[in-house]
């Protein structure tokens, strides 16, 4: 008998159904005084917007631990359903979709990483068999993965201060999927 397919075994487009949950995309609480904001877009190949990507976010915590919190996906014991992150806690993960114009933001806090300060993303998307990594960088500097590019493919993994914020301290990351100008992406062995 032949294994059931995974979703990396399926086209989609099919992530808006079960994997989104609510507050995905406020990985930092509301009001915190250190709170960002990481938005862009996902564009596929030939420069169009994907209206139905979905992204995961993975960070350091300020203060540079990796150990995280519970609470991106709690249930409620006595319903069963979904409860929320709680209010104050920091768990390390997000995940966000895309919108109808392929826009994703996400409310966090600035990540303490031992170098330089990046997020790092997984995207999922239509047409894709398996998902891509690849990171955020807050800011630019020393990093053995930065230092490893040339010019113009290293400014793919740099978010930029947003120039008409959404909000305060606001970073603009956009991710292109191929073609002139596609984000770099990591392999994992």
């Amino acid at each position: 008998m032949a294994p059931l397919p995974t979703p990396s075994h399926t086209v989609g487009p099919f992530y808006g159904y079960a994997l989104p949950f609510p507050d995905g995309d406020r990985m930092a609480p509301e009001g915190h005084p250190d709170r960002i904001v990481l938005h862009g877009y996902v564009y596929d190949g030939e420069g169009t917007p994907v209206p139905d990507a979905l992204l995961d976010f993975w960070q350091a915590a300020p203060d540079g631990s990796l150990t995280g919190a519970p609470g991106s996906l709690r249930r409620d014991p006595v319903t069963g359903g979904h409860l929320g992150r709680s209010t104050t806690g920091f768990t390390g993960f997000g995940r966000v979709p895309t919108d109808a114009d392929g826009h994703y933001a996400l409310a966090t806090l600035p990540p303490g990483n031992a170098g330089l300060p990046y997020i790092s993303v997984c995207v999922f998307a239509r047409g894709l068999l398996h998902h891509l990594f690849t990171r955020a960088y807050l800011r630019d500097g020393v990093d053995p993965l930065l230092d490893a590019l040339p010019a113009a493919r290293r400014a793919t993994l740099l978010a930029r201060p947003d120039e008409r914020p959404v909000a305060p301290r606001t970073y603009r990351f956009d991710i292109r999927l191929q073609g002139e100008g596609e984000t770099v992406f990591l392999e994992f062995a």
